[in-house]
């Protein structure tokens, strides 16, 4: 009798418990366009993948991965926790976007890093939408992926390829951008515009914004009273409408700063373009085909080549020439 009570106890119990750890959340989940199914959360395992990211996501540890499998639409994501997306050449894993929606949105905690790599973002119209909106966090990071011909009906945020403008939880917000390209977007490629105050920084590195209906590369401290220091690196802004390089920064705000080495800005309206309390720094750069070289508070390296742009190439056109 003492023996039949124990088993239907013990058999009571294992019924009451939870499934167990086959049934935990992740620390890497997998996406498959081929085979995935969302119905296999919360696992997202290998052999038994999930659809789509916003689902991997959501079962994935803090601190995790998501791992793409094969190409596909994945569809779109909003990240808010330390995690990382990664495809790391199985093909295109894409987002399309519309409906004035947004392909990957971050509100991750204020000590986050993300990690996005090998992603392909790609408007289709019907209402715009916006590529990478990083609101919250302290750390992103995007590397070789595509951004491109996302639209809106007003410059802001839907219409732009990238945009970076956190409130700096800590006082420091980064960006880091490598091998990426940014192109074909109503308004402006990549635009850094914080809030609050604190320092933030950005780093681009073999990135291309071109075509772009505002500006390529664009800092902005108009809602900021912090520093915004940038860094671009053998990179390229080309044939955008207004600007190439861009630091919007009214008196009182700021400062803002880019230093451009080793890049090339072609074909735009305006090279470089700095407000008042902004400064860009150019060196070992080729600035050409531009309607107008620069204007505003833009130092030049003597170890720039400057030719045929429309205003007659003037050796210091509204800026100081630096030495080497």
């Amino acid at each position: 009798m003492w023996r039949t009570s124990c088993l239907l106890a013990s058999a009571l119990l294992l019924a009451w418990l939870p499934t167990g750890v086959a049934q935990a959340d992740q620390a890497r989940s997998f996406v498959s366009n081929g085979f995935g199914n969302d119905g296999n959360a919360p696992d997202c395992t290998r052999l038994a993948p999930c659809r789509t990211f916003q689902t991997a996501h959501d079962h994935t540890l803090d601190l995790g991965e998501i791992t793409v499998l094969d190409p596909g639409s994945y569809g779109s994501v909003t990240i808010t926790k330390n995690i990382s997306i990664i495809n790391d050449g199985v093909g295109e894993a894409g987002i399309l976007v519309s409906g004035g929606f947004t392909g990957i949105t971050v509100n991750a905690p204020a000590d986050a890093a993300v990690t996005l790599r090998g992603l392909t973002i790609k408007g289709i119209g019907f209402g715009g939408g916006a590529g990478i909106v990083f609101n919250t966090g302290q750390f992103l990071s995007i590397e070789s992926c595509v951004v491109r011909n996302l639209t809106g009906a007003s410059p802001g945020v839907v219409g732009t390829g990238i945009v970076f403008k956190p409130t700096p939880l800590g006082n420091f917000a980064a960006l880091n951008v490598l091998n990426t390209v940014v192109s074909d977007n109503s308004f402006s490629g990549i635009w850094v515009d914080p809030f609050g105050n604190g320092f933030v920084h950005a780093v681009f590195d073999h990135v291309q914004s071109n075509h772009n209906g505002i500006d390529g590369f664009v800092v902005e401290d108009t809602n900021f009273t912090g520093s915004i220091v940038t860094a671009v690196e053998s990179s390229v802004a080309s044939v955008n409408l207004v600007a190439g390089f861009e630091v919007v920064a009214p008196a009182g705000h700021g400062p803002g700063f880019i230093t451009v080495s080793r890049s090339v800005s072609e074909g735009n309206n305006i090279g470089f373009r700095s407000g008042t309390s902004g400064v860009i720094n150019v060196g070992q750069s080729t600035v050409t085909g531009n309607a107008h070289t620069w204007i505003g508070q833009v130092q030049s390296y003597q170890n720039n080549e400057v030719i045929e742009n429309f205003d007659g190439d003037p050796a210091a056109p509204l800026g100081s020439v630096l030495p080497k």
